[in-house]
């Protein structure tokens, strides 16, 4: 078993700039040091608004080993508890999402009021008292219109991603759209594997034939620096900034999240085979249709992509240490409709192909990683300065928790 000073000489003998060594992709008890040490004291993306629209909609998740219950309370507050019953420590929910105007266990049906108090437990005793057995709760906070969740017990501070996420993603008014679409894929990988892909589009012109109609692969524009790096980039972020969108790039100090707004190939303005819109009602404040996509990703599980017609969601869950579930959540104007706003198929397609061209990809390197003649590989700074920005972020953040000390990112 690997101890802690064990995962911690894996990392100070790291090369930088390579590829990470074999366990941190492969081995499970690495996996459960992450877990204890990033997705267990990280905020994590849960979902949007739009996932809860009445009093008692809920949705579950699985982040390891701790099973969370999200739901909108009647006074219109999204609450997140465990999901395990005070009782006998049973499930209280197995379904992915739905309403409910209570939370009942199936085992005993000990009953839950939305906010997490218990209202009911059979034959329990004079000396029972139930204000002591409320579910317990879970750090739930709200960036434009995103929910994040935090197992800590303190969470980490909010508030600076929320403000920039506001301003950024704010014109995009989460709050006034509604699902479309949702899917889920289980690709089999390590979640760093998603992550890392997801980080660089060097691949992309051999692999998404789809994507790259209308997504630019100029590393200059979606790798780790500044987009206004490449002068299509500045044109566009000055172009949004003078329409009062906000669009340069800004990134956290400890570099694990970051916001810009990028261009589409061309005459674009949406992610469909022929570039044009996808949805014909553009959304909030959104100044004109070639706003471009303000991409936003925040480690250790979520990037996202916000345009003028739709915004498109990704969360990436750990289950195991090589294997990940990737949900996709496409959202557009409340009041549109399929079929006459927007055609479900021509909205979706790019991504899902694009998602199970990704899923291959990571299958593929995770099979290759666990052969013995692996060994890190370097990246390219040219291509790949994304993936090394995010490895960094990994190392330095597993680095800090194993020995108790804050490091921060390089200047």
């Amino acid at each position: 078993m690997l101890s802690n000073a064990d995962v911690l000489s894996l990392l100070l003998t790291r090369q930088p700039g390579y590829s990470l060594p074999q366990p941190f992709y492969t081995d499970p008890d690495l996996y459960q040091s992450d877990l204890r040490h990033i997705w267990y004291r990280d905020w994590l993306m849960a979902g949007t608004v739009a996932e809860f629209p009445k009093t008692g909609s809920f949705t579950t998740l699985q982040i390891g080993d701790a099973a969370i219950i999200l739901v909108r309370g009647a006074d219109g507050v999204i609450r997140g508890f465990h999901n395990s019953c005070r009782h006998r420590g049973s499930r209280v929910c197995a379904a992915e999402k739905g309403t409910a105007p209570k939370l009942v266990c199936p085992y005993h049906q000990w009953t839950y009021e939305l906010d997490g108090r218990l209202l009911w437990a059979r034959e329990m005793g004079d000396d029972f008292d139930p204000t002591q057995h409320g579910l317990k709760p879970v750090h739930v906070a709200q960036a434009a219109g995103m929910v994040f969740v935090c197992l800590a017990d303190s969470a980490p501070d909010f508030a600076p991603l929320q403000r920039e996420a506001d301003r950024y993603a704010g014109p995009h008014a989460l709050a006034d759209l509604k699902v479309a679409f949702q899917s889920s894929i289980t690709e089999k990988g390590n979640w760093k594997l998603v992550l890392e892909n997801n980080r660089e589009c060097y691949h992309c012109s051999g692999s998404h034939p789809s994507l790259c109609r209308t997504f630019p692969d100029d590393p200059n524009l979606v790798g780790a620096d500044d987009s206004t790096t490449s002068t299509v980039g500045a044109q566009h972020v000055a172009r949004c900034e003078d329409a009062g969108l906000p669009s340069k790039y800004v990134i956290a100090p400890s570099e694990q999240w970051r916001f810009v707004r990028i261009p589409f190939l061309g005459a674009a303005t949406s992610y469909t085979m022929d570039g044009k819109a996808a949805v014909t009602r553009r959304i909030g404040t959104v100044p004109f249709d070639d706003a471009g996509s303000c991409l936003f990703f925040h480690y250790p599980n979520t990037w996202n992509h916000f345009l003028s017609d739709h915004v498109l969601i990704f969360r990436v869950l750990p289950v195991s240490a090589m294997e990940s579930l990737v949900t996709t959540t496409w959202l557009v104007h409340k009041d549109a409709q399929e079929g006459i706003d927007y055609d479900l198929n021509r909205l979706t397609e790019v991504w899902l192909h694009t998602n199970d061209e990704d899923r291959r990809i990571v299958e593929e390197n995770q099979v290759g990683i666990r052969s013995p003649g692996y060994t890190p590989g370097p990246y390219s700074r040219a291509q790949e300065g994304g993936v090394i920005q995010f490895v960094d972020w990994y190392a330095r953040t597993l680095q800090s928790r194993l020995t108790g000390r804050a490091l921060m990112a390089a200047e």
